[in-house]
């Protein structure tokens, strides 16, 4: 059995533990800077909106792409800027930025322009060459492919 004054050093001394280690700890917390968004690690929106308008100008005029009439037709309805801000702002938006995303949904925004694997896999073959020939990281490049082809399942319709 413990004394009355056993039991106050031990209450005591757990006390000056947590009233001296829980500051400690929180400097602690707060020493580990947070991870920065991909968004952030991208440049942020300046650097995004130059990769996406180059993407743009190199997808409205790619021949493969453009062999499939529907895709054709879209290109020709729907301006490159508009397209432009609509990307640029989904990018923003996926990738942790401050941006919202006002577009249609990609299975909406796609349906009608039976997108085929094998145009898919040309946009996506454009788009890793440009983060090579823009020098994004291979980690960013790994983030934002897999954003991408999450959205496969909504685009590619045959």
């Amino acid at each position: 059995m413990q004394s009355k004054n056993t039991r106050n050093s031990s209450a005591l001394f757990f006390a000056l533990i947590l009233m001296f280690a829980t500051p400690l700890l929180w400097a602690q917390e707060e020493a580990q800077p947070a991870k920065p968004s991909l968004y952030e690690r991208l440049g942020g929106l300046t650097a995004i909106s130059v990769v996406v308008n180059d993407l743009i100008d190199q997808l409205v005029i790619d021949e493969t792409l453009n062999a499939n009439p529907a895709i054709d037709a879209s290109r020709k309805r729907v301006p490159p800027p508009y397209l432009k801000y609509q990307v640029t702002s989904m990018v923003c938006q996926v990738t942790g930025g401050p941006c919202t995303y006002t577009g249609r949904g990609m299975k909406e925004a796609h349906a009608h322009l039976n997108v085929t694997e094998k145009e898919w896999n040309r946009m996506e073959t454009i788009f890793k060459e440009l983060m090579v020939k823009y020098e994004v990281p291979a980690q960013e490049q790994k983030e934002l492919l897999e954003i991408v082809a999450s959205t496969k399942v909504d685009i590619v319709t045959k």
